[in-house]
């Protein structure tokens, strides 16, 4: 749980930090890179936690699928964490962040020299994306998403490292 909760209020302050600059700057590509490193950083602590456990609760012991369940527990309360503070941020604070993202991706298209068709087709998949965005079941489906991928992996990493059977 500790760990969890360093894990989440590490993720919230980037995410929250990172939303910020990108929201008065528009620099949404370098806050993208920013947050996923903040992201693993934060979820390094799964590794901590499983290892904690298992050198100080459990002898030394940890099967791969104790492991896992522990790395996948500190991932669902970091994880819900960002999700929550993410939905605080965008429904009190910055409640038109998708207009200028998605406003920022259309403009990225046309820079690449896209024409017109795919600008437009740019354009209908914001336009989709914006309406799905204003159900805050898709709004939180979508923040567990960006999270919790990284929280799978490193824990999956950390169980396979961490494991360790009785010695006989």
């Amino acid at each position: 749980m500790v760990c969890g909760l360093i894990s989440g209020v590490l993720i919230s302050i980037m995410m929250l930090y990172s939303v910020t600059m990108c929201y008065n700057k528009a620099d949404f590509e370098g806050s993208m890179v920013i947050g996923y490193a903040a992201m693993i950083l934060a979820f390094s602590l799964i590794f901590v936690g499983i290892k904690n456990y298992r050198d100080k609760y459990n002898q030394g012991v940890i099967k791969f699928g104790k492991a896992l369940k522990i790395g996948l527990y500190i991932t669902l309360v970091a994880s819900t964490m960002y999700v929550i503070v993410w939905v605080i941020d965008y429904y009190f604070f910055v409640p038109d962040f998708m207009d200028k993202y998605c406003t920022h991706l259309v403009n990225q298209t046309k820079a690449t020299g896209a024409g017109q068709l795919e600008v437009d087709k740019k354009i209908a998949e914001m336009a989709r994306f914006k309406e799905m965005y204003k159900n805050p079941f898709f709004v939180v489906l979508f923040t567990y998403s960006e999270v919790l991928p990284v929280g799978l992996i490193i824990s999956l990493i950390s169980a396979l490292i961490l494991k360790r059977k009785a010695r006989v």
